[in-house]
């Protein structure tokens, strides 16, 4: 088969992007619109059920098509509705970006001092809810012939220095277990590792004065900060015909600053 750009079109395909309709200048937000202008129906999923209809309005304004569901991802029974919800809407599920989590409001304690309930909730959104967002979706990849499932990690991940990055560093093992169970089934299972995005959250747990970026500027091979429409392409290939062959994989989108072999 010849190589072309339609591959990278999602048309027909139904996206869930979770997270997407939160703080305003989001991934999740240029995630949702990034896969509806390749052609995808998306499911614009989030804890905020008005910060993800407003998302989803925009992209039918701009000629998608798209609606807003509200989900509590750390909730099994929330999680389903949301696929259901899916369903619904558009027939089912074929791509999945797992990117709802928790980071501004994580403890940043240490590991001897932080409370249990902290800990806690940090892994039931950003390792459990991810899990379960994938059970409630898997069903409808397979029997629409296969699926994409794309789980946000982060560059904080590796090491992982606190309990954002551990919970970031878990979803990895998630991302391979899941890509090897299901392969068989046609779904494909990869990750995301974003830099040091300007993000509205991004900004407000590091601003631009702050001497972590002062850090990465002096230690990136390109730049310290970027947008989140740059994670946008990385995400189209995963999601699309393009990506294919590729699973199991964490993809690091972050100007050169965690640098892998």
């Amino acid at each position: 088969m010849t190589f072309s750009l339609d591959q990278f079109r999602l048309d027909g395909k139904v996206a869930v992007v979770t997270g997407a309709g939160g703080r305003g200048n989001s991934i999740g937000r240029a995630y949702a619109l990034g896969l509806a202008n390749a052609g995808a129906s998306i499911v614009v999923a989030d804890l905020n059920g008005d910060g993800a209809k407003a998302v989803a309005d925009e992209i039918v304004a701009a000629g998608g098509k798209a609606v807003g569901v509200q989900v509590d991802v750390a909730d099994e029974a929330s999680t389903l509705a949301m696929g259901a919800a899916a369903k619904e809407a558009f027939g089912g599920v074929d791509i999945l970006i797992n990117n709802a989590a928790l980071m501004v409001d994580v403890s940043y304690d240490n590991c001897e001092t932080i409370g249990l309930d902290a800990w806690n909730k940090a892994f039931a959104v950003n390792l459990n809810g991810a899990l379960l967002c994938a059970r409630a979706v898997i069903p409808s990849m397979r029997e629409r012939g296969g699926g994409r499932i794309v789980n946000q990690t982060s560059g904080g991940a590796f090491p992982a220095t606190g309990l954002y990055g551990i919970t970031k560093l878990a979803l990895v093992g998630l991302t391979t277990s899941l890509a090897k169970q299901f392969g068989k089934d046609g779904i494909t299972c990869n990750a995301i590792a974003p830099g040091n995005v300007t993000s509205d959250a991004g900004k407000m747990l590091v601003p631009d004065d702050s001497p972590f970026i002062q850090f990465l500027n002096m230690t990136c091979a390109l730049r310290a900060r970027g947008a989140p429409d740059e994670l946008v392409g990385t995400a189209l290939l995963l999601c699309s015909d393009a990506g294919a062959w590729i699973s199991g994989q964490t993809i690091h989108v972050d100007g050169g600053w965690v640098l892998r072999p």
